[in-house]
């Protein structure tokens, strides 16, 4: 019998752009311009709707296993902005 590619538990498979973007993250500290201008010109995207599109993306069980330490450490980042924030919204209070 045949394997398939992924089975009917596992979300879609990622897609060409979500491997780009992932692997953007790994090295968008070398390019010679902004990270913003790098989303820009490659993903024809704006700031904000490229963090969406990220933030949706390390969620995926299929972006940890394409790269696991990459999202693991992107998580692990978004988690501590989330408490930071919390933080400062409670001291104001």
């Amino acid at each position: 019998m045949p394997q398939v590619a992924h089975d009917a538990q596992s979300g879609p498979e990622l897609s060409p752009r979500d491997i780009a973007i992932l692997d953007f993250e790994k090295t968008w500290w070398k390019s010679r311009v902004s990270k913003e201008q790098e989303i820009r010109e490659r993903f024809d995207l704006s700031t904000p709707r490229y963090y969406l599109i990220l933030n949706s993306l390390i969620d995926r069980p299929e972006a940890l296993a394409h790269d696991p330490l990459l999202v693991k450490r992107l998580r692990r980042l978004r988690e501590q902005r989330q408490r930071e924030r919390s933080a400062h919204r409670l001291h104001k209070a």
